[in-house]
This record gives C-alpha cells, sequence and structure tokens, in this order.
C-alpha cells in the first residue's frame, strides 16, 4: 500500500466516526482509512491466540505419552469382552446383543430428534442472521438496481455463519478480509461490494452512477432515458439477473 498525497504534499486524512486516519491505496486503485490502532490491538490478539495453542498443543503432547505403545484397537476388544461379562450377571448370554440393539435404537432416535431441532435453529439463525443483514445493507439499498432478494439470491451463498458471527467467502471459498481493518473479516457491507467487484455483470445489478469498467453496457439515448443493453450480452446473463436487467435496461439488437 502507498500512502495518498494531495497536491500540496500532504497526507490525506479521512474522518470516519469522528476519529481521523491517513488514508492508503491498493496496488488495484482501491483507497482505504488505515486504522492503525485497531490493526496493533489485532495483531497482538492473534499473538495472544498462537502462544495458547502452542501451550494447549504442548498439554496435550504429554498426555498422549501416557497411552505409548497400546494397541487402541485390542484395549477395545478388551473392553467389549469385560462389558459382556458383566452383562451375562443379568440376562441370558444370547440376550445381550437384543438388549444393545433396543438401547442403540432408543439411542439413535434421540440423536436424530436432537440432530433435526440443531438443524432448524441453524436454519433460523442463518435467516436472521444473513437474511436480516441484506433486509437491512444501505449498500444494497442505494447502490443495487435490483430488489435486495434478487441480491441475496444471488450472493447469499457466499455467506456463512462461524461462532455466531456473519462471514462472506469468495468462489474459491476463501474467506473476505476487510481492507480497512487488517486482519479482522469484512463486515457484510464491504464485504458485499467485493464480492460484487468479483462479478462480471456487475453493471446490470449496480445502479448507474455505481458501475464503471470496461465491462459496463453501452448506455444512450431512447429507452425513456434508460441505458441500453446489446442482445448478446443480456443472453450471456443468468437467469435471474436477466429479469432484473430488462426492467433497467433497452435491450437492442446489434
Amino acid at each position: 500500500m502507498k500512502l495518498k498525497f494531495d497536491p500540496e504534499g500532504k497526507v490525506v486524512v479521512k474522518e470516519v466516526n469522528g476519529d481521523k486516519f491517513p488514508v492508503y491505496i491498493h496496488d488495484d486503485g482501491k483507497e482505504v482509512e488505515f486504522d492503525a490502532a485497531n490493526t496493533v490491538a489485532t495483531i497482538a490478539r492473534l499473538s495472544a491466540d498462537e502462544r495458547g495453542y502452542r501451550k494447549k498443543a504442548s498439554e496435550l503432547s504429554e498426555l498422549a505419552k501416557a497411552f505409548e505403545g497400546l494397541d487402541a484397537a485390542e484395549a477395545r476388544k478388551a473392553l467389549q469382552i469385560v462389558s459382556n461379562l458383566d452383562s451375562k450377571k443379568l440376562v441370558d448370554a444370547g440376550e445381550v446383543e437384543k438388549v444393545k440393539s433396543e438401547v442403540a435404537k432408543v439411542y439413535d432416535s434421540k440423536l436424530a430428534a436432537a440432530q433435526q431441532r440443531i438443524d432448524d435453529l441453524e436454519s433460523t439463525l442463518y435467516q436472521e442472521k444473513v437474511g436480516g443483514s441484506f433486509m437491512r445493507s444501505k449498500v444494497i439499498a442505494e447502490k443495487f438496481s435490483i430488489p435486495v432478494d434478487m441480491v441475496e439470491a444471488r450472493f447469499g451463498k457466499h455467506f456463512g455463519i462461524e461462532d455466531g458471527k456473519t462471514y462472506a467467502a469468495d468462489a474459491a471459498g476463501n474467506k473476505l478480509y476487510s481492507r480497512s481493518r487488517p486482519g479482522e473479516l469484512a463486515d457484510f457491507d464491504e464485504a458485499i461490494m467485493l464480492l460484487v467487484d468479483q462479478y462480471p455483470y456487475k453493471d446490470s445489478i449496480l445502479k448507474g452512477s455505481q458501475a464503471s469498467g470496461g465491462g459496463a453496457p453501452p448506455s444512450g439515448g431512447g429507452g425513456g432515458g434508460k441505458k441500453t443493453i446489446t442482445r448478446a450480452q443480456w443472453d450471456a446473463l443468468p437467469p435471474n439477473d436477466q429479469a432484473a436487467a430488462a426492467r433497467e435496461a433497452t435491450i437492442v439488437d446489434t
């Protein structure tokens, strides 16, 4: 990154939520405000976490030494034999497996019910955290030309929940990190714009003042002031985006 200077050679500073931060320019031309204090705190936290992991690994290594030389398969077999011997004091030898089977059925049934409840809760949490983020997003409301549900249909698969927090990942599954807060995950609005920047048809879903780049559909007169899009460009869009493009632009055969 490089510092941004004004025409007088002074470092450009931008105020965010009452604090002032120097502006840096990334290699791709994107400008971000750099929060040095927050970055230092993040580095300190990550360093502390790493020390904790090393200590935990050392403790587990010491614990594993107590089991060196044991054959896990033979140990389980011996425990099973002892378990069967104890069971024969209560039921005939021929009934042991039957009793075990019935117990397993009850356990499996309860486990399946518990798993279903967990799945339902996770689904509800996802809809509230991720779906709610789409509905409440100021960036989507101000910069997108398509309805919120269509934005979620296109980009919702990139969002997930981990440890109760929402995160976003690119097409390769790599989590998206903030450019202005190095070391921390991008918040929802920053993440959605990072994803849109990677989307080849972004100009068909962003409002005119937000769309830019060499891939932007040509615009011109006609169609009541709408921008125009060629038939070939429209055919190349996914079905969901075709509907939005048909509403926002005039399709021309060229």
